[in-house]
């Protein structure tokens, strides 16, 4: 039985190890149907998943996201937004997962550059275990900056949209 059957998959894993190295958690344990996923942590030596039941998988953690910020992901994450975006309201992403700025391809964004908005019209969905999550305006006002281009990777807290407050 392979594990996706049995309730996880390797992107779904991996996903999870990014979340936990992020918010430097040093032990977690998750029980998914017959799967069991303990994932341990100690100092700078990379997180090794280990899962029991009928579908042992192991995903290695790779050692610039255990030990340090050296992605461009995770930098973009880190950096706060520059000093001429100063006046402006920062929607991050409240997850980790894909920027898309439409509601599927080929369809128009949700909203450019420029646009007014207000608070609770959406703003556009990250995907995050093929889930699509739709990111609304905390703010009104217009829109003067994206941070983030369509299908890109996005991490926990990472500016999104900068709203000139009205």
């Amino acid at each position: 039985m392979s594990s996706e059957q049995s309730g996880m998959n390797l992107k779904e894993i991996k996903e999870l190890i990014e979340l936990l190295v992020e918010k430097d958690v040093a032990e977690f344990e998750m029980e998914r149907g017959d799967v069991k996923l303990h994932i341990k942590r100690e100092g700078l030596v990379a997180a090794t998943p280990v899962v029991q039941g009928a579908a042992p998988v192991s995903v290695p953690v790779p050692p610039a996201a255990a030990g340090g910020v050296s992605t461009p992901v995770a930098k973009a994450a880190t950096e706060a937004p520059k000093d001429d975006d100063a006046d402006l309201h920062i929607v991050k992403s409240p997850i980790v997962g894909t920027f898309y700025e439409s509601a599927s391809p080929g369809a128009p964004p949700f909203v450019a550059v420029g646009d007014t908005v207000r608070e609770g019209q959406p703003l556009c969905i990250i995907e995050a275990m093929k889930l699509m999550n739709e990111i609304e305006a905390d703010a009104s006002g217009e829109i003067a900056k994206r941070y983030v281009n369509n299908g890109s990777p996005v991490e926990y807290g990472m500016p999104l949209f900068g709203i000139r407050k009205a």
